[in-house]
């Protein structure tokens, strides 16, 4: 019976000290053993999987598209639950790519799925080849965006347009139906005009309305979200806009380039935020088939720039002037996302910090901070009764508000799993780096690339 006794003693201090190896912090779970005991490997693969099915078994049934969001308690805005988006499903395509490759589903039932999304495109409301922001996923009808932004985004075709030439790389060398799927997707980035956007300038602009033509008057300045759109431009076969493009439009005659510090850490670009910096998906979202590693232009470096800009975030974080709880260097992320006072860009300023960490700022900043990004991916673990649901984490919630909504964003699971998948094996950079027109279009503007042939 002693022995027993002493055992169990010894079993007790055992869990204790994994227990206080990371200790949950208040509104935390207490499930920190189990967040300690699981490997890094184990941790990225639940994760990735999880998000993976917001794009899989969340999908709208009928487009096979990505649904714009998700609410688990079933409470959407009207007309809204199966609103499909062309940005997300862009993110969504490269998800189900990796999810293929990891063996999450088979090659087959990848083929049945993206014939399913690929029938959606080729019908679905198109102006000059450019896709909405929004569709009804039953009819693929437009669904304006705002009053006037109902018709084509060139912006969110371009994140689509990103996901669909990784797939064409994966499927080109494939079965028999992959390759007949790869000549569809080639078909619809032919047919994207990219030059219309410009509206007889050397800028490209975000929206063109069928009813309000060029009346929303937003050209695309950097540095923001939008690089991969100007790169897509200069690389369409049919369409492509010249070089000046790029450098008058997007770079303006070198304006571009504005040194600054944040937090202690240098970046070489002008931000189109007030604060000198923005969220973090300014850091995602280009560069999820775009590989940021070694990718250099006359403007800057773009991995140690978006490194920096995710250190900034992160600096802000843990500096918390606002003394927000939860905040530190296990729990930190400022982006867009769901927030206490509706979707909000947050951002590393007092004026764009709402209290709201949204698990894919850092979790998506993984492949530029590694061990930092582990450190919170391993701390959201360790609060997922609050944060953890079937489609991996939330999109975004406040320790300081008890805030924790069980809801989904397709942009946000996105760049989750992609970023999660680029960490693990560079697959979606591999694929549409090796896109002839990409090799072509990024040497056409200057940059410099290990991945250009």
């Amino acid at each position: 019976m002693k022995k027993i006794h002493i055992l169990l003693i010894l079993i007790t201090l055992s869990l204790s000290l994994i227990g206080c190896t990371d200790k949950p912090g208040k509104g935390s779970s207490g499930n920190t053993a189990e967040a300690v005991d699981i490997t890094d490997e184990a941790l990225l693969d639940s994760v990735q999987r999880r998000t993976f099915n917001y794009f899989w078994d969340g999908a709208e049934p009928v487009s096979g598209m990505a649904r714009e969001r998700y609410h688990v308690d079933g409470e959407y805005p009207e007309n809204d639950k199966n609103v499909v988006t062309s940005g997300g499903s862009g993110f969504g395509i490269m998800a189900i790519v990796a999810g293929i490759d990891r063996g999450y589903i088979t090659r087959e039932q990848g083929v049945e799925r993206f014939t399913k999304i690929i029938n959606f495109l080729e019908k679905a409301d198109s102006y000059h080849g450019v896709f909405p922001h929004w569709w009804y996923g039953e009819t693929g009808k437009v669904k304006g965006f705002s009053g006037k932004d109902n018709g084509g985004d060139l912006v969110e075709t371009s994140f689509l347009m990103q996901g669909l030439l990784a797939l064409h790389q994966y499927y080109i060398n494939g079965s028999d139906a992959e390759k007949a799927l790869a000549a569809r997707v080639d078909k619809l980035w032919k047919n994207v005009d990219w030059n219309w956007h410009r509206n007889g300038q050397n800028v490209l602009y975000w929206h063109w309305s069928p009813e309000h033509s060029w009346e929303m008057n937003f050209p695309i300045r950097g540095y923001n979200e939008c690089l991969i759109t100007y790169i897509l431009a200069a690389c369409s076969p049919t369409h492509d806009a010249p070089s000046e493009v790029y450098h008058e439009g997007w770079a303006e005659n070198n304006k571009i380039v504005a040194p600054h510090q944040l937090e202690g850490y240098n970046l070489n670009l002008r931000y189109q935020s007030n604060s000198g910096a923005g969220p973090l998906f300014w850091a995602h979202y280009s560069f999820l088939g775009l590989n940021p590693n070694g990718l250099k232009d006359r403007y800057t470096n773009y991995f140690e720039e978006m490194k920096n800009y995710t250190l900034i975030n992160r600096a802000y974080c843990i500096r918390n002037p606002k003394e927000f709880k939860g905040y530190g260097e296990d729990l930190w992320g400022l982006t867009a996302s769901y927030s206490v006072k509706g979707y909000s860009a947050h951002e590393p300023s007092e004026d764009g910090d709402l209290g709201v960490i949204a698990p894919t700022a850092a979790l998506s900043s993984i492949v530029y901070t590694p061990e930092e990004s582990m450190k919170v991916m391993r701390k959201l673990y360790s609060m997922k009764d609050k944060v953890w649901g079937e489609y991996g984490f939330y999109d975004a919630f406040s320790e300081t508000g008890e805030w924790y909504p069980k809801r989904y964003l397709a942009i946000d699971q996105g760049t989750t799993a992609v970023m999660i998948e680029n960490y693990r094996s560079q697959l979606l950079w591999k694929l549409f780096m090796s896109h002839p027109d990409v090799q072509r279009g990024l040497k056409k503007l200057g940059f410099e690339s290990p991945s250009l042939n």
